[in-house]
């Protein structure tokens, strides 16, 4: 199940899609979700909404796990107010979206999932968040300084080390490469799609098998 929503956000509302899982639209059926996913679109100046559809894949992955999860678009973005902050004010949207979920659904396990510039986002929400999430699924994050029209302020840091990082070999936007230099160091594992670009044209279904495979019979 799909519900449109608006939410108040720091620079004044913020519009999203949340997904339940099916047992929450069922009568008589348990109606408390496992978890709630944040999902994060790509970078607006090119054209980046929540209707991407690598985050609209997320979160259907997620809603078929029994979590909740919403997309959102960021500031300036459809009918979220604001203007494009190169993060920094998009950081603030997640930590909104984040207190506004607690308000729905309590203190549930918390995961943090971005496309592109949206991963980069998440990463650095993840700091400002005590008790820290409990996951972080990243796809094709913008960890380095490559992606077009967007400067950034402030560095990728580094992530925990149970992260999901799925990346393509052939990503024309972020290069695998930037990925491994990032990585290296944290020792963080990378899942590379062999042949994928930076929008896994005809590869989506394999990203919601890994984040099915990865959160399967995980204690939340």
């Amino acid at each position: 199940m799909q519900k449109n929503v608006i939410f108040a956000g720091p620079s004044g509302q913020l519009e999203g899609v949340l997904h339940l899982p099916d047992a929450c639209s069922e009568p008589g059926q348990n109606k408390a979700p496992r978890a709630f996913a944040v999902v994060a679109h790509p970078l607006p100046t090119m054209g980046g909404t929540m209707e991407n559809k690598v985050v609209t894949t997320l979160a259907k992955a997620f809603a078929e796990l029994g979590f909740a999860a919403l997309r959102f678009n960021f500031r300036g973005v459809g009918n979220s107010a604001g203007e494009f902050d190169s993060g920094n004010g998009e950081v603030a949207d997640v930590l909104s979206v984040v207190r506004h979920a607690q308000d729905e659904f309590g203190h549930l396990p918390l995961i943090l999932a971005g496309f592109s510039f949206g991963g980069y986002v998440q990463a650095r929400a993840a700091q400002h968040l005590h008790p820290q999430p409990h996951r972080l699924v990243l796809v094709a994050p913008a960890v380095g300084r490559s992606v077009p029209s967007f400067e950034k302020s402030t560095s990728m840091p580094h992530v925990p080390h149970n992260t999901l990082l799925i990346h393509g070999e052939q990503d024309e936007v972020v290069p695998l490469a930037e990925v491994m230099d990032w990585a290296r160091p944290q020792h963080l594992p990378i899942v590379v799609l062999p042949g994928a670009e930076h929008f896994f044209h005809g590869r989506l279904h394999q990203i919601k098998q890994l984040v099915l495979q990865d959160f399967h019979g995980q204690r939340l």
